[in-house]
């Protein structure tokens, strides 16, 4: 079954949260943890990732906390995916080439083809398509 990592599903739901405040209103990590009951830790990791790939700004100080500053409209669903969790694919094989059955695989071009429908799917798709 395709599913959504729970990393991946935290960020949407973090990159929400920011997207719905005040252009100058911070959002900490305790405040979006317990909001949404996100263990800390994790969540604490999933900014520090969006605040390195500028999705979003780490303010420090007592005062501190997120903000959005990328616009979501510009940031495909590809993209997003692909900083989260690395390569976007199916199966190992498609962006991994140390696969052993490779030049025996009888399903390889089935499932490109749904890779590539798929991958196609979510890079015609924004973050602000879930984000607002």
């Amino acid at each position: 079954m395709l599913k959504i990592t729970k990393k991946v599903e935290y960020a949407l739901i973090a990159i929400r949260h920011l997207n719905n405040k005040k252009e100058d209103q911070l959002s900490t990590s305790a405040e979006i943890a317990n909001f949404y009951k996100i263990p800390k830790p994790l969540l604490a990791k999933i900014l520090q990732k969006l605040a390195r790939t500028k999705i979003i700004k780490a303010v420090k100080g007592p005062y501190g906390g997120y903000k959005i500053i990328k616009d979501p409209l510009k940031i495909k669903m590809t993209e997003f995916f692909e900083i989260m969790e690395g390569p976007m694919g199916l199966v190992d094989c498609n962006y991994n080439s140390e696969c052993y059955q490779i030049d025996y695989c009888s399903i390889k071009s089935p499932i490109n083809k749904i890779n590539n429908s798929v991958k196609s799917l979510f890079d015609n798709m924004t973050l602000a398509e879930i984000t607002y």
